[in-house]
């Protein structure tokens, strides 16, 4: 497989986790959302769709570097990457499709620990997909502080 054709695949596969929790965000997001109490810090609601969107495919050119890298020892990073996208996908699941912000606080400091064990698999077969892949971790961070506040406020 040529390498344009893997970065096309890298790149989309962090989208499907992308479509997947949008699915469950839409229908909540205009309604119930809305009406949560929320900090004085939590930043308008349409910052989240730009800055996701650069974080998947940040998420995505890491994978690819892992992906083209010669490398024999990718399958835990393979593994890594994958849980880490299917909690961030669940995530969305549980606090927008389920309306529950406690489960997803919960939820999400099993991606967080997800997101940083992938940081390591992937910086040990190419050290620059830990510049890729650090504003991910810095922004779930955020997400869990605003996730917890949310719990605390309603």
């Amino acid at each position: 497989m040529n390498k344009v054709l893997k970065f096309i695949i890298s790149i989309l596969i962090p989208f499907i986790a992308s479509a997947i929790g949008g699915f469950f965000t839409a229908s909540s997001a205009s309604t119930w959302y809305v009406d949560l109490v929320k900090p004085s810090f939590n930043p308008p609601g349409w910052i989240f769709g730009p800055v996701w969107t650069l974080l998947y495919l940040l998420m995505g050119f890491a994978l690819y570097l892992v992906w083209i890298n010669k490398s024999k020892k990718k399958e835990k990073a393979y593994w890594a990457f994958g849980i880490q996208l299917g909690l961030n996908a669940l995530w969305s699941i549980l606090f927008f499709g389920l309306r529950s912000p406690l489960s997803a606080f919960i939820e999400i400091i099993f991606l967080w620990a997800s997101i940083l064990i992938t940081i390591i698999y992937f910086y040990k077969i190419n050290k620059k997909t830990i510049y890729l892949l650090i504003p991910y971790i810095l922004w779930v961070s955020f997400a869990a502080v605003l996730n917890i506040s949310i719990v605390i406020l309603n």
